[in-house]
């Protein structure tokens, strides 16, 4: 999915607009309308030549132009839209700090913004990202702590997208993740889970699997989870919590009874 459409004309005059409007209005009191129209196009031909820097993949250049036309207009609708850019580009650069800062910052400031599920969306996939190879070295090791914060961050700024801008073209996409999450977070719980379980803590492997049970419900780890749950529960000769969990895992999963 292409995250700011750079092709759309709608946005590009948009775009002109504010940069003529916002240059017009602060150099027209000490200029010639020559002077005015020689500066919009220098602006406009900039912010364009940001854009195709991006497009390039020449992240350094297109971001030094869009911070440098923000500094010169920091408290403006130009600015906001600049946030916007930046924070895209941050994120395709992965400069995953400077997207997470300049998406809060842009909510912060603006919270009735037509673009904040943007921003949101950004943000998530920051962590998203941020956090996926972390996970993956976590599997790699025998550990009993939890996985890295930015896993847990990405699942709920995306929820957030969701939850409150269920219509946004990137709500879809979002859901996806999420449910990418719940099945790598499901699948880490029942790892550390089962880890317990290796060792002999009956009852930490029990309350692991339970808690993973309950808030990744819906992922395929819920079976591994119920049978570490029988298994624990057996050895902790809880009978009757072992059939409670056997009977819950063959009604959902027959064919891992």
């Amino acid at each position: 999915m292409q995250l700011i459409s750079h092709s759309n004309s709608v946005f590009f005059r948009r775009v002109r607009l504010l940069l003529i409007a916002l240059v017009g209005s602060t150099l027209l009191a000490c200029a010639g309308n020559d002077e005015v129209q020689t500066q919009i196009e220098s602006i406009t031909e900039a912010y364009e030549l940001a854009q195709e820097s991006i497009d390039r993949k020449n992240f350094r250049k297109g971001i030094q132009i869009f911070e440098a036309i923000q500094a010169r207009f920091p408290f403006s609708d130009l600015s906001r839209q600049i946030q916007l850019e930046l924070m895209h580009a941050y994120y395709k650069s992965g400069q995953i700090e400077q997207a997470i800062e300049t998406a809060d910052t842009f909510m912060r400031e603006n919270p009735t913004h037509a673009r904040v599920d943007y921003a949101l969306y950004i943000k998530g996939l920051s962590y998203f990202e941020g956090g996926k190879g972390l996970l993956e070295r976590w599997f790699k090791r025998d550990t009993t702590n939890r996985p890295p914060q930015d896993v847990d961050l990405a699942y709920s700024s995306l929820r957030r997208l969701v939850e409150r801008y269920p219509t946004s073209e990137y709500a879809a996409d979002a859901e996806q993740r999420m449910l990418a999450i719940k099945e790598r977070m499901s699948a880490y719980e029942n790892h550390v889970a089962d880890y317990y379980l290796r060792r002999g803590a009956y009852v930490a492997a029990a309350n692991r699997a339970k808690s993973a049970l309950e808030e990744y419900n819906g992922a395929s780890g819920n079976a591994e989870s119920l049978r570490i749950m029988v298994e624990a529960y057996e050895q902790l000769g809880m009978t009757d919590l072992a059939n409670d969990a056997r009977r819950v895992l063959i009604a959902n999963f027959p064919d891992e009874g």
